[in-house]
């Protein structure tokens, strides 16, 4: 009984994961133009963030942030600020640059912040996190519903250490005009998401 649920939460966990969106396109882009420490520290850190979200959202903080505007507003506002910001950066790097950038250059700090950017700061994220797993929770046997977090957990592991691996281990195959369309690609989609974050937080102020 208990590994059914597991494997229901590990289905689930892709499912709800594996979707292009800020996390993958930033753990992509990182193991596609970074050296090979720097995608190590962004697949642990973002599966950190990542698995720690679901918990949230399985034990419900979606409901602390529809209580509280002024929470939810703070959170929009900072996180349209350094989504614009990392995708500005993106924008502006060639990959020529980046294919030369020594271990040390890539600050453990940095790596943290934007992992934590691209996973928490989206309450829209957290809310329908919250709906989704909330809901799934509810309908859960009590006895049973750790088998079922587990599992989406393990995905999100799953996901994310796999696809930083295959994209990292074929990086090579990209030449230097490949990996610039990737890296606007990339920049330009999380400036459209910085800027709807920004607007919705003007819709919900005004």
């Amino acid at each position: 009984m208990q590994i059914k649920y597991f494997l229901q939460g590990f289905l689930f966990g892709l499912a709800y994961v594996a979707p292009i969106g800020l996390q993958n396109l930033y753990v992509i882009n990182t193991a596609i133009l970074k050296n090979k420490s720097a995608v190590f520290k962004t697949a642990i850190i973002t599966i950190f963030f990542d698995i720690s979200l679901a918990l949230a959202c399985f034990f419900g903080i979606g409901f602390i942030l529809e209580k509280f505007q002024i929470l939810r507003n703070i959170i929009m506002l900072l996180g349209s600020i350094c989504v614009i910001y990392i995708s500005i950066s993106l924008i502006r790097t060639t990959p020529d640059k980046i294919g030369e950038t020594k271990i040390d250059d890539e600050s453990i700090l940095k790596i943290i912040l934007n992992c934590f950017v691209v996973t928490w700061l989206n309450p829209q994220a957290i809310i329908d996190g919250t709906l989704m797993l909330g809901g799934i929770r509810a309908s859960l046997i009590k006895d049973f519903s750790n088998f079922f977090i587990i599992g989406t957990s393990l995905a999100s592991f799953t996901w994310f250490s796999s696809i930083s691996l295959i994209v990292s281990i074929n990086k090579s195959r990209f030449n230097a005009k490949i990996l610039k369309i990737i890296n606007l690609v990339c920049g330009f989609v999380m400036l459209i998401y910085g800027f709807k974050l920004a607007y919705n937080l003007i819709v919900n102020i005004i």
